[in-house]
């Protein structure tokens, strides 16, 4: 396999947002890959916080200083459009061919658009039947940035943490697993096709080669206007990756970014 044949993207860390900070922090990242360039380079959440050397914390994690006797997440000033300016200069250096954002919502991505030089080519965020994020959507469609989704399973990822209920289980909702039976697909392979026919990438996380092979599956079947509908109508704007919520409960520092 060709190094060109795989798209290979990552992100940038809230401890690295002022313009000194980012480039270090790709070729920290490219030393690890052991690569030359990233596909794809985000700023994982508009969040700055106080910089932690490589040096001293790698990776950094969201304590500034997680053995003091009161550990907390420190917050720095930083704008995003400086942050920005150095994605821009990775770029024009060839150590990146797109950059785009994580986690942003309308708003931010305006404010953004409005100064950049170059506009963000992606936006990840956490999309699933029960967070479906349709204005946000189309404000990407409408601004020709692509859109990632995260978690595309939902809940999967998250009850190890606690950040989830048993009963918010995508997989084994009773919707998803009429639609999967009539298919004779799993429930996660409707869920990944339902995203994917909606014109969002989709990134689920395994390590298990049957379910990446499950994963990939999703091409030979498509889902009627109905099913698409049905899912849809899950919604319940559910975030489960919520720094408003986990930031405190985790690392004892309130920090919300969506409200």
């Amino acid at each position: 396999m060709k190094r060109e044949d795989l798209w290979i993207t990552s992100k940038l860390w809230n401890t690295y947002h002022r313009t000194e900070y980012v480039r270090p922090a790709l070729e920290k990242s490219l030393q690890d890959l052991q690569l030359d360039y990233l596909d794809l380079y985000l700023i994982h959440f508009p969040i700055a916080q106080k910089y932690v050397p490589i040096e001293t914390r790698y990776p950094p994690g969201w304590f500034t200083d997680p053995d003091a006797e009161h550990p907390r997440v420190e917050s720095d000033r930083v704008a995003i459009i400086e942050t920005w300016r150095a994605m821009e200069e990775l770029v024009e250096a060839g150590l990146v061919k797109e950059i785009g954002v994580s986690n942003f919502g309308c708003s931010l991505l305006r404010d953004l658009l409005n100064q950049a030089h170059i506009p963000p080519a992606v936006l990840q965020i956490e999309i699933h039947p029960f967070l479906t994020q349709e204005k946000l959507i189309r404000f990407c469609n409408e601004s020709n940035i692509s859109v990632t989704a995260f978690s595309p399973l939902g809940a999967e990822s998250y009850f190890q943490l606690n950040m989830a209920e048993a009963d918010e289980s995508l997989l084994a909702n009773a919707l998803i697993k009429t639609i999967a039976e009539r298919h004779q697909r799993s429930p996660a392979q409707i869920l990944l096709r339902w995203g994917i026919q909606r014109g969002t990438a989709v990134v689920p996380k395994t390590s298990n080669i049957n379910r990446l092979k499950e994963n990939l599956a999703v091409y030979d079947f498509a889902l009627s206007n109905d099913e698409m509908s049905a899912i849809a109508a899950l919604n319940q704007n559910r975030r489960f990756n919520d720094p408003g919520d986990f930031c405190e409960q985790a690392f004892n520092t309130f920090f919300p970014i969506y409200e």
